[in-house]
């Protein structure tokens, strides 16, 4: 119970944070307010997830991060993710894992259109 309420008021803390940003703030990292709001109420598992998951797939961190806007969007689809079990296993093969037994996974789509081509 006690991780719970301390989990509670850090994220509260991050939101405070997030309304204390100024605009010229807000433009440096390249997203709104919204977006970063969104961002601190993702589940803290959530981002090493998708990097785990976008690695299975071939696609390094810094591709998936390129791009914040779409970085955001793919971490918000994970958290709507009904496999998360299926996930936690996947990912705890590590590098037995293939693209092709993450079919569950609602960002394989995303992370198969960045993955770079392979050599044939």
């Amino acid at each position: 119970m006690f991780e719970r309420i301390k989990a509670f008021i850090e994220r509260w803390n991050e939101l405070n944070e997030v309304e204390s940003l100024t605009d010229h703030e807000l433009d440096d990292l390249g997203l709104t307010r919204d977006q970063v709001r969104a961002f601190v109420r993702i589940p803290h598992d959530v981002p090493d997830r998708v990097l785990a998951m976008a690695e299975i797939f071939g696609v390094p961190a810094e591709e998936v991060q390129r791009d914040h806007a779409q970085y955001l969007e793919i971490l918000e689809t994970c958290c709507t993710c009904a496999d998360r079990g299926a996930c936690a296993l996947a990912l705890q093969k590590g590098d037995l894992t293939r693209a092709c037994d993450c079919g569950f996974c609602v960002n394989a789509r995303t992370f198969a259109d960045m993955a770079p081509p392979r050599a044939a």
